[in-house]
């Protein structure tokens, strides 16, 4: 994976504050995604989640700093199919591609890499690059790629501290 394609994403809050969403009446944000029971969702900052996103928080979301989430997703923790239900933690710096579908009871890792249209209905580990239906790990991120984007999440943190912004 190219350095700039893993740091672009992080480094664009460079210099600039973050904001928590509004959600109307119905669950929207001006960003055009949703949460129903937007009580139960904790929301790191300097996340970014796509336009027509569906969070529904019954059991508890839990979206840390960082976390990118492309568009046309959706996170369940609670799935009226099967009747499972409960928490889905999203980890420091995950990135969602689009399209994608988290289910109950899931944690994605830290730094973790969910490639577009994938179905995540376990555990990802942190660290790591997945993708597919089911999802399935591909590989590991190296060590220079991980160290690549925690210098880019000091370099924004460091910045939005010295201008305010935080």
């Amino acid at each position: 994976m190219g350095g700039a394609n893993l740091v672009e994403g992080i480094l664009r809050w460079k210099y600039r504050g973050w904001k928590p969403p509004n959600f109307d009446k119905m669950g929207f944000t001006k960003w055009g995604w949703m949460v129903q029971y937007s009580e139960n969702l904790k929301l790191g900052k300097f996340v970014d989640i796509g336009a027509f996103t569906y969070i529904n928080a019954k059991y508890g979301v839990i979206i840390d700093d960082f976390v990118q989430i492309g568009s046309h997703c959706a996170i369940y923790s609670i799935s009226s199919i099967d009747g499972k239900k409960g928490k889905v933690v999203i980890k420091r710096n995950a990135r969602i591609g689009s399209h994608c579908l988290i289910m109950p009871r899931v944690t994605v890792g830290e730094n973790t890499i969910i490639g577009a249209f994938s179905f995540v209905n376990k555990d990802v580990p942190a660290n790591a690059v997945a993708f597919g239906i089911p999802v399935k790990v591909i590989r590991r991120l190296s060590s220079d790629e991980v160290n690549m984007m925690l210098k880019a999440i000091e370099e924004v943190e460091r910045a939005n501290s010295e201008g305010g912004q935080l």
